[in-house]
């Protein structure tokens, strides 16, 4: 059972269904729905979605980077090694809505059940079974809590951590693309305590965007509390007018506006209890200045399938769960501190940035199958 239907959720349905497993998700959301986003699919991710099926939809409904700049404030190239920033032709930029439909378009009819809202969980060394909030219960022989970064089934792996409050806010939506934006092209400006990204989506007929700007006041942990874009305009006067022209978009046809405040968490000291296990921001939130939350659910939901799919029997899953987290952990709490310490390079008019090698060559499928191959789980 995987409790969350956001992308780490559904992404880990299909995997495991692809690995012949009986799966079944459950979204506390009326309907499968993502706020008007949109998210870069970096080659680690991408390699991940190859593997569910759905590498033709993303080559059809994404935007391939074909050019990607970093520049100043006033608009010229920012000096960087070739590693320290997206590389031309390697990620794609997709709508969170269309993204999710693929994944969901995977699935047998019937997989998905929305309006339940986890409220509770139980389990012995058989099962585990999960309370709803419209009174009803399931019990599997394993659950994934997929439920985002205010995870209910945290609570019943490890005691909470707080979260962290980066300082920094975002204003972030979509604009429809402009004339004066050259296809196909991601592009970053950096400058001192502040910063501003976009990347063509939907085919190339839409552009997200995210403006960073550091904030000594917290907002609260959400995607989809409205912006204001004249407040966003007065942080980037002064900069490249082309990101005026974005951001006067905003008020206009198509555009959207939406506020976010940036927040993680501590790595957590476990992921896994018993039958039940954590994914994706349940168990590893992080800020997006490397650009790979998503990825690296997507990589979480691979790797749990291939291990889940090695077990011989249900009494093997304790053992499956725990060589996940094993695998999954130290990875993603080094991207959670390398983004940190990113989002510092770009509001730092792009000092320091990290080298990504190490991120994107990086095939967690391979590397799930592999400890597959020599562990018994039984």
């Amino acid at each position: 059972m995987v409790v969350g239907g956001g992308i780490g959720g559904m992404a880990a349905a299909v995997a495991l269904a692809r690995a012949g497993i009986d799966v079944q998700v459950y979204e506390q959301a009326r309907e499968l729905t993502e706020v008007g986003a949109g998210v870069s699919l970096a080659p680690n991710g991408l390699r991940m979605l190859d593997r569910l099926g759905v590498g033709e939809g993303i080559q059809r409904l994404g935007a391939r980077h074909v050019s990607t700049q970093l520049r100043l404030a006033d608009g010229q190239p920012a000096r960087h090694e070739p590693h320290q920033f997206a590389q031309p032709g390697r990620n794609v930029g997709i709508h969170r809505a269309d993204l999710l439909a693929l994944l969901a378009e995977q699935l047998p009819p019937g997989t998905v059940r929305t309006g339940h809202r986890c409220t509770d969980a139980g389990q012995d060394a058989d099962a585990v079974t999960i309370g709803f909030g419209n009174g009803t219960s399931v019990t599997a022989d394993v659950v994934i809590g997929a439920d985002g970064i205010h995870s209910v089934l945290q609570g019943f792996v490890v005691d909470p951590a707080e979260p962290v409050f980066s300082g920094v806010v975002a204003y972030r939506g979509l604009v429809p693309s402009m004339a004066g934006y050259p296809a196909g092209t991601m592009r970053m400006w950096v400058g001192e305590s502040k910063h501003f990204l976009v990347f063509p989506v939907r085919a190339g007929q839409l552009l997200n965007y995210v403006g960073f700007v550091q904030s000594g006041t917290s907002v609260r942990e959400s995607w989809s509390a409205a912006g204001d874009p004249a407040a966003l305009a007065a942080h980037f006067t002064g900069w490249d007018p082309v990101i005026g022209e974005i951001i006067a978009a905003i008020t206009g046809p198509g555009g959207s506006g939406f506020q976010w405040g940036m927040y993680d968490r501590v790595p957590l000291p476990r992921w896994s209890s018993g039958r039940l296990t954590l994914l994706g921001d349940a168990a590893h939130p992080m800020l997006p200045h490397l650009g790979q939350g998503v990825n690296q659910a997507l990589e979480d939901a691979v790797a749990l399938a291939e291990l889940l799919g090695a077990c011989a029997s249900p009494a093997g899953v304790p053992r499956a769960l725990a060589a996940y987290e094993e695998l999954r952990r130290d990875r993603t709490a080094q991207v959670q501190l390398g983004s940190r310490r990113n989002g510092a390079g770009y509001d730092s008019s792009g000092s320091q940035l990290t080298d990504r090698r190490w991120i994107y060559e990086y095939d967690a499928g391979t590397e799930a199958a592999a400890l597959a191959s020599t562990a018994r789980f039984s």
